[in-house]
């Protein structure tokens, strides 16, 4: 399935420039995408943006993270679906697609893996991917693959649907980047207690008498000996006590 092209007028100009609905082309193994709905906020269109390479358009949007996986590090921290997410987007149209660099913002929530309380971390995460145009040439033409070309490249490449992109796979991977993998809640917690599980943080005093149990036998000997010594030491004081009476 080749892409379909359709002429839209450049504004102000009068002339028609072509546009390409675009479908993935079926390929061993892959199926096609589906079909991106503009009403999902996280679906932009870049057709205001044009295909003239160096045409630049910034955008500010604030969604709620979606959910189902969570956005972050399942068991671990993330930000709760439903959350607001601030995005600001900067879109580049290139020669060979739309070049997207934003930045996303939102407050994760997790435990903490030293203490295990819970805990809220402000979340940035930077990001930028190249959303491709079908393939076809700036006149909408299809290329025919060259006999050298790898299909296994386009496995990794993001392609523009209608001139729609779903921002949703690249925002999840950069929130997963920005996350610590062992969130704290703050750098110098001392965590629990090994033997009881105290909260160290709030007895900084808290600790246990550790016995080497290697040396529980010796050690018990040694109490003996030193009870023992106690005695003679009592009874040789009574003794000169009664001297000292007579």
């Amino acid at each position: 399935m080749s892409a379909i092209p359709a002429a839209r007028f450049g504004s102000g100009t009068g002339r028609p420039f072509p546009r390409c609905v675009t479908h993935t082309i079926p390929k061993a193994g892959k199926a096609l995408n589906a079909h991106l709905d503009h009403r999902n906020p996280l679906v932009f269109d870049t057709h205001e943006l044009g295909r003239r390479p160096g045409a630049l358009q910034r955008l500010t949007r604030t969604v709620d993270a979606p959910g189902s996986p969570a956005l972050g590090i399942d068991d671990v921290i993330g930000v709760p679906e439903g959350t607001p997410v601030e995005l600001e987007l900067r879109l580049e149209s290139v020669m060979e697609g739309v070049l997207v660099t934003g930045t996303a913002r939102a407050s994760a929530e997790g435990e903490c893996v030293r203490c295990l309380e819970p805990l809220r971390q402000e979340v940035v995460a930077d990001f930028q991917e190249l959303f491709s145009y079908p393939d076809a040439d700036d006149r909408g033409r299809a290329i025919k693959p060259e006999p050298g070309d790898d299909a296994e490249d386009d496995e990794d490449r993001l392609f523009l649907e209608d001139g729609l992109f779903d921002l949703e796979p690249l925002l999840r991977d950069a929130v997963v980047l920005a996350l610590p993998m062992q969130p704290v809640c703050r750098e110098d917690c001392p965590g629990l207690c090994s033997q009881c599980g105290a909260r160290l943080a709030d007895d900084p005093d808290h600790h246990h008498d550790a016995v080497d149990i290697r040396w529980a036998a010796l050690q018990g000997i040694a109490d003996s000996i030193e009870a023992g010594d106690k005695d003679e030491m009592s009874g040789a004081e009574a003794g000169v006590d009664e001297k000292q009476e007579k």
